[in-house]
């Protein structure tokens, strides 16, 4: 097993330290950089914890140059984005719609689909437009706006593919053409219909895909955005911060 102290909180499970190690582990040495996720639903999640345990299999090394803070934002978010997409098994070309685009999983996928050549419709936010246009959102839907016309005037026929990112079920997958593909991270997938295929995603550890998405982020192809930093002792102020919504970009505690 792995040990390390931990450099993040608010992205639910991802960890971050320098590594300390347990018996049998082979692929990391004392002292190297990781970046991982715990997938364990019988303890707590640890994101406030001094310290974690992780199993060699949940954890990546972190490429050099990328500061390990920032580093914290992606494990949980940036495999969430990966595992979705890779359910969709879109095309190069292929329309995708992405509600959320401006949130912690949203932006990742926007960033992600733009590197597979996927075409991308955002909704979000009025405010939100320029930062998913700069990710790589090729169109632009407001929240403010009729989805499901708006996007199949945009796209006739609707879109190959959508990842519903802010629960809007039926109210996003009626804009994907007959034969393509919804997911949902939220468990809200409506029942399939037009040969319209429905994914509930679970997400898993994938070190292997973490990895990759790391060195991504060395390479400046995915955003890594730190809405704010707090110490381990202002933890009341960094949940109150969270509550209020509104954040582009994580909050990470510090020790």
């Amino acid at each position: 097993m792995l040990r390390g102290d931990v450099d993040d909180t608010a992205p639910v499970a991802n960890k971050v330290r320098r590594l300390l190690l347990g018996a049998g582990v082979t692929r990391f040495a004392v002292g190297d950089a990781v970046v991982g996720t715990q997938e364990r639903l019988d303890r707590a999640l640890g994101t406030q914890a001094d310290y974690v345990l992780l199993e060699e299999w949940e954890i990546a090394p972190a490429p050099a140059g990328v500061d390990l803070v920032e580093l914290a934002t992606l494990g949980l978010n940036g495999t969430t984005a990966d595992q979705a997409l890779g359910a969709l098994a879109l095309e190069s070309g292929q329309w995708l719609l992405v509600t959320g685009a401006a949130g912690g999983v949203g932006l990742f996928v926007v960033e992600l689909a733009r590197l597979q050549g996927i075409r991308v419709i955002a909704q979000a936010g009025p405010a939100d437009e320029q930062l998913a246009l700069d990710a790589g959102a090729e169109l632009f839907v407001s929240r403010a706006e009729d989805l499901v016309p708006t996007v199949r005037r945009l796209v006739p026929g609707g879109v190959h593919g959508a990842i519903d990112a802010a629960n809007l079920a039926a109210g996003a997958a009626d804009a994907v053409r007959h034969g393509g593909g919804f997911a949902s991270l939220l468990n809200s997938a409506p029942m399939s219909r037009r040969e319209v295929t429905m994914t509930n995603l679970t997400w898993h550890t994938d070190a292997g895909r973490l990895e990759q998405l790391a060195k991504h982020a060395a390479e400046g192809k995915l955003s890594l955005r730190v809405a704010k930093t707090y110490p381990l002792d202002r933890i009341g102020d960094a949940h109150r911060r969270l509550d209020e919504g509104g954040l582009r970009g994580r909050i990470v505690l510090v020790p």
